[in-house]
C-alpha cells in the first residue's frame, strides 16, 4: 500500500480479514437534486475520476508482431470487389500497435488533465509470455507494470501457469532457487525481486475447505475522500484450463455469488462505488458496416466498435449472464480473457445500464473511462460513465524507464534467445484447414512423438495429441530478431510458439478412450467453441459436424479395446481444456519440457518444410 501525489491511497482486503474503514471527506456545499442512493443523477458536490484499464497483457514487453500486433481500424470496399476488406493497424506509420514502452507513454498522456486517475487491469498480465519475460519467470513484466503505475489487477487463468505459490511470489516478491538458468529460466538475475506495487486480487480463489482467499479479494482506492472498491476475480472455470498441479488444493467459486457477497462487506466500510475486474469476457459478432455504395455489409468488428452502434456481443458470451447477475450496487465491469475489444452496456438486475469493457490483448489497446463520483451518495453516477478504447500506436516517444528495462533483460536473455536451433523452408503457421489441422500443430505433435524422454519404463508412444491453445504464434521464414539468416529459427522463436514450459507426459489410453477424447473436442465445455487437438503423423480421423467418422493409426482402424501409448503435455493430461478422459489414463509417466522436444526436433529435421494437412478431415 502506498500514497500517491494525486491523493490516491489504497487499502486491500481479503475475504477473511476485513480492511480498516477510511473516513470520507465531504467537499463544499451543494444542492441535492435526487434522493440519496440514486445512481443516475448527481446529488451533491462531485469529483470527476478517470479509470484507465487493459487486460491480457501476457508479458508482451516488446512490440508484438504479426497478427499479435494487429487490430482492425476500419473497412474498405475496393473497386469491383463483392465484399469489404479490413483496414488494419498495419497501415499506420509506423505499422502495428502495442509494446510496453508505448503503452506507458499513452497512459501517461491520457492522464494529463486528469488529476484523479486510476489504472487497473483484468488479468492474464503474465503467463504465455515471450521469452524476454518468460525466461525470468515473468519478473520483468511485473517490474514493467509497476513502472507504468498500475494500481489494481484481477488475476487471470494464466497467472496460475506456474502454480498459485508462484503467483503469490509475483505479488509479494522474493526469489526462486532455480539453479541459475535451469530450464532456460533465471529468477532474480540482479539478486532481488520486490514483487508487484499494485494489488493483485483473487476474490473467488480460496484454499479448499476454507473461506480464505489466496490473495486479497478487493482493494479500496481513496481519492481525496472518494472511495472506490475494486473486486478482482478470474473465471470460475480456471481449473479446466490450467495445469491441475498448479491449482491443487484450491477452490474457484462462482463469480456472481462471490462479488455479490462482497458488496455488503464494502458498504460496511462506507464504499458504495464498486467496480468489478473480471477475467471472463465476451466475443463481438459481425459488425454492420455501410460501404460507399450505402449498402450494409457484415464485417469483422473494429477495435472501437460499441454495442448498439453496429456491433453486439455474441449472446453466448460468458460475460453476459455474469454482468446480468451482479448486484446493482456494482457500477462497472472491466473484463478480459477473450482477447476482444468491446464497449457495451448490459442491464443490471434493476434494469439499469452498466458499462462492460475489454481492451483486446497484448497491450494493443487501453480503455479510457471517465466517471462522476457524487460525494453525498458516496457513489458513482451511473449515467456519467463513458468509455472509449484507444490504440497504443507506436508514433509516440518510448517511455525511457520501460526502454531501459527491456534493454537490461535483452542483454541478459541474449545468449539463450539468439541461439539458432534449426531452419524452416517456409512459414509454418497456425492457419487451419477445414478440419482444424495446422502445419505448426503437425510439427509440434511430431516433435512430441519423437521425444525419447517420455518413454521411461514403458513402450514408446504411437500417438501425440496437442491442444491448439498452447500454440501461441507462428514460425515466420523472414523473421530475424537477432540478425540471423532468413529461415533460421532461434530458441526465442521456438519458445514464443510454446511459452508455457509444460512437461510432456506419456500415458495409456484405449482406442475407445481416444475416440471419446476426439468427441470431447466439440462437446461438453467445448460445444460453443470447439478445440481441435493437433495429432502426430500416422494418426488420422474424419468427422462431420459433431459425428466422429473413421479413426486410424498407420492406416489401420483404431481398436476400441486395444491400449495405445499416447504422449501429450501435462496441461491436457490433467484434464485441461475440457478433455476429462485424460484423467482416466493409466501408467502416467512424466518426461522433459515440451520446448526442449520442439527444439530438438527442429534441429534434427532442418530445414523443415510444412507437410500436407491430411490428418484431420472434415467431411
Amino acid at each position: 500500500m502506498h500514497t500517491r501525489t494525486t491523493s490516491i491511497s489504497r487499502l486491500a482486503g481479503g475475504a477473511v480479514i476485513a480492511a480498516t474503514a477510511v473516513a470520507l471527506a465531504l467537499a463544499g456545499p451543494g444542492a441535492a437534486t435526487a434522493a440519496p442512493g440514486d445512481k443516475n443523477t448527481p446529488n451533491g458536490p462531485t469529483i470527476d475520476i478517470q479509470l484507465l484499464s487493459f487486460n491480457d497483457f501476457h508479458g508482451n514487453l516488446e512490440p508484438p508482431t504479426g497478427s499479435s500486433g494487429r487490430l482492425v481500424l476500419d473497412h474498405a470496399l475496393p473497386a469491383g470487389a463483392a465484399k469489404p476488406v479490413d483496414v488494419t493497424t498495419d497501415t499506420l506509420t509506423p505499422p502495428g500497435v502495442g509494446g510496453v514502452e508505448y503503452l506507458a507513454t499513452h497512459l501517461a498522456q491520457a492522464r494529463e488533465g486528469h488529476p484523479y486517475s486510476l489504472t487497473v487491469a483484468a488479468g492474464d498480465l503474465i503467463g504465455a509470455s515471450p521469452l524476454l519475460s518468460g525466461a525470468f519467470h515473468d519478473e520483468p513484466t511485473i517490474e514493467a507494470l509497476n513502472a507504468l503505475h498500475l494500481d489494481v489487477s484481477a488475476v487471470g487463468n494464466h497467472e496460475f501457469d506456474e502454480g498459485y505459490v508462484e503467483l503469490q511470489r509475483m505479488a509479494d516478491g522474493g526469489c526462486i532457487d532455480d539453479g541459475d538458468g535451469a530450464n532456460n529460466q533465471n529468477s532474480c538475475p540482479d539478486g532481488t525481486f520486490d514483487g508487484a506495487d499494485f494489488d493483485y486480487l483473487a476474490a473467488n480463489v480460496v484454499y479448499e475447505g476454507t473461506n480464505e482467499t489466496i490473495l486479497p479479494a478487493y482493494s479500496i482506492e481513496n481519492i481525496k475522500g472518494a472511495k472506490i472498491g475494486f473486486i478482482g476475480m478470474t473465471l470460475k472455470e480456471t481449473p479446466d484450463i490450467v495445469t491441475a498441479s498448479g491449482v491443487a488444493g484450491l477452490e474457484f467459486r462462482d463469480e456472481v455469488a462471490t462479488a455479490n457477497a462482497l458488496v455488503p462487506v464494502l458498504k460496511a466500510q462506507g464504499v458504495n462505488a464498486i467496480v468489478v475486474l473480471l477475467h471472463q469476457g465476451g466475443t463481438p459478432g459481425q459488425e454492420t458496416w455501410y460501404g460507399p455504395d450505402n449498402k450494409p455489409y457484415q464485417v469483422n468488428p473494429s477495435y472501437d466498435a460499441a454495442c448498439g452502434n453496429g456491433a453486439e456481443l455474441d449472446p453466448m458470451s460468458p460475460v453476459i449472464p455474469i454482468a446480468k447477475g451482479l448486484d446493482p450496487a456494482i457500477d462497472m465491469v472491466v473484463s478480459g480473457h477473450t482477447h476482444q475489444p468491446y464497449i457495451c452496456s448490459i442491464k443490471d438486475p434493476a434494469g439499469n445500464d452498466r458499462m462492460v469493457t475489454s481492451a483486446s490483448s497484448f497491450g494493443r489497446l487501453f480503455t479510457d473511462t471517465t466517471l462522476t463520483y457524487d460525494r453525498r451518495t458516496q457513489d458513482i453516477v451511473r449515467t456519467s460513465v463513458q468509455s472509449e478504447n484507444l490504440l497504443v500506436t507506436r508514433n509516440v516517444d518510448r517511455d525511457p524507464v520501460e526502454t531501459q528495462l527491456i534493454a537490461k533483460y535483452k542483454t541478459l536473455v541474449a545468449p539463450i534467445a539468439s541461439e539458432v536451433i534449426g531452419q524452416i523452408s517456409a512459414d509454418i503457421t497456425r492457419a487451419p484447414n477445414a478440419g482444424g489441422e495446422t502445419a505448426l500443430g503437425d510439427l509440434i505433435a511430431d516433435a512430441q512423438l519423437a521425444d525419447p524422454s517420455v518413454i521411461g519404463p514403458y513402450a514408446a508412444p504411437v500417438i501425440a495429441l496437442m491442444n491448439p491453445g498452447g500454440i501461441r504464434t507462428d514460425l515466420t521464414y523472414s523473421a530475424s530478431a537477432w540478425g540471423e539468416d532468413p529461415g533460421d529459427v532461434t530458441y526465442e522463436e521456438a519458445f514464443n510458439v510454446q511459452p508455457f514450459n509444460n512437461y510432456l507426459v506419456s500415458l495409456d489410453l484405449t482406442g475407445a478412450q481416444i475416440k471419446e477424447l476426439l468427441v470431447q473436442q466439440w462437446t461438453g465445455v467445448n460445444a460453443a467453441q470447439p478445440k481441435v487437438l493437433q495429432v502426430s503423423a500416422g494418426f488420422a480421423y474424419t468427422y462431420s459436424g459433431t459425428t466422429l467418422g473413421q479413426v486410424t493409426l498407420n492406416g489401420q482402424p483404431l481398436v476400441d479395446t486395444t491400449v495405445y501409448r499416447v504422449v501429450t503435455n501435462n496441461f491436457l493430461a490433467g484434464g485441461g481444456d475440457g478433455f476429462p478422459t485424460f484423467l482416466a489414463a493409466g501408467n502416467v509417466y512424466y518426461g522433459g519440457l515440451d520446448i526442449d522436444a520442439f527444439a530438438a526436433y527442429l534441429t534434427a529435421h532442418s530445414p523443415y518444410a510444412p507437410v500436407a494437412l491430411d490428418r484431420i478431415i472434415k467431411q
